[in-house]
Formats: C-alpha cells, structure tokens, sequence
C-alpha cells in the first residue's frame, strides 16, 4: 500500500537534515503524464471531427485554383504573342507597301521629268513628301494599333490575376472560422 513517491529534489539548509520532495501525481499520472493523454484526446477530437481532411480537401481546392490561373494565364499570353505576331506581319506589309509605294513615285517622278523638266523637281518633291507622310502614318497607325493591343491584353491579363489573387481577406476569415470551430 505504501508507495515510495518519485524524488524530485532534495532541499538542503545547513543545519538543518536535507528534506526530500515528492513529485505530485494525480490518479497515478504525473504531469508529463497527463500532457500526453491531453494529447491523444485532442488528437482523436481531431480526427473524430475529421480536421485533416477539411485541410486536405481545402489545399486540393487551392492546388486545383491555382492549377486553373497557371492554365489561364499560359492561354493569355499564347493569344499575345498570337497578336504580336500579327501586328509584325502588319508592320512588315506596311513596310513592303511603302517600299512599293517609293518606287512607283520614283517611276512616276522619272515620267514627269521627262515630260517637263520645269514642273518635275516641285512635283518630284510634292510626291516624295507625301509617300513619307503616307509611309510615316501607316507605321504609326500600325504601331498604335500593335501597343493597344498589346496594352489591352496585358491590362485585361494583370487585371484579372490581381483579382484572383488578392483575395487574401477571405481566405483570413476562412481561418479565423477554421480554428474558431476547432475551439468549440
């Protein structure tokens, strides 16, 4: 019946014969004791309220959205370069244009300074300014047109990853409601 306690510390006061202290138990557990069966029972809550597969299932669902924002953004940037492809297909036509254009106001330049020597020379410049002015417009027209496209799509794109990922608000309410749950 007697049982010898566990020595914890021995206190010795001069003068005085050293005094042994106990360790404390409670229903034959010490502390360690009762740390670890507080444990288990918070880990068998755990897995009674089936905790690890909430977890599990809400970082598939994140994997999964993510997954879905890589895909749309490869997509994304597939159909830009798509387009500015296009657009330096456009602005290579555009040059081929102008380098045609060139050429047939040299031709016709030639004609009239055959015709008359007098009138060539103001209307070989007339025509040279106006196949530059008309060459100049062209590569800005395609060159407005190749940067607000360009412009849009990457706008249309950063707009809607911002969207997806700046969420960081619900997600804090989603733990805060995750560990409140825990604690009931």
């Amino acid at each position: 019946m007697a049982e010898k306690a566990h020595v914890i510390a021995t206190t010795e006061v001069p003068g005085h014969a050293p005094t042994e202290h106990a360790e404390a138990t409670a229903l034959g557990f010490n502390a360690g004791g009762w740390v670890a069966i507080a444990m288990l029972v918070v880990f068998a809550v755990l897995i009674w309220k089936k905790v690890p597969g909430a977890i599990a299932k809400a970082l598939d669902d994140k994997i999964a959205a993510i997954c879905a924002q890589l895909d749309e953004a490869n997509s994304l940037r597939a159909e830009a370069e798509a387009l500015r492809a296009e657009y330096e297909a456009k602005a290579k036509t555009a040059d081929q244009e102008a380098s045609a254009m060139i050429e047939r106001a040299n031709h016709e330049a030639e004609a009239i300074v055959a015709k008359a020597k007098l009138d060539a020379k103001a209307l070989v410049e007339r025509r040279t300014k106006l196949a530059e002015d008309k060459i100049a417009a062209a590569e800005r027209t395609a060159i407005n047109e190749l940067r607000a496209a360009a412009a849009k799509a990457a706008t249309a794109a950063a707009a809607r990853l911002i969207a997806e990922r700046n969420n960081a608000g619900s997600d804090k309410v989603l733990v805060d409601q995750a560990i409140a749950s825990l604690n009931k």
